[in-house]
């Protein structure tokens, strides 16, 4: 194991503490898990950029094309508010 020593802001330090109470576990291991957490969600989005940059936008579309055109099935509507980002 290897010893980190932080400075954290009093509000997460508290929170770590109540946490760690009311899971009967040391704040370590809070910390731990936290730490673990938040690079698991950094590796994932890193994933995804790498996977983005490999897509094909070609055989998304040919793929696409083979979609029929019918209207959604019912409780899969658009809000009537929603506004597309792309273009048409």
């Amino acid at each position: 194991m290897t010893k980190i020593e932080a400075t954290v802001p009093d509000y997460l330090a508290r929170q770590a503490r109540a946490a760690a109470e009311r899971e009967q576990v040391p704040i370590d291991h809070i910390v731990a898990l936290a730490l673990s957490a938040q690079l698991a969600a950094w590796r994932g989005s890193d994933d995804m950029e790498t996977r983005a940059k490999r897509a094909n936008l070609a055989a998304f579309d040919r793929i696409m094309s083979k979609v029929p055109d019918a209207p959604p099935r019912p409780g899969d509507e658009l809000p009537p508010c929603y506004t597309s980002p792309l273009p048409r």
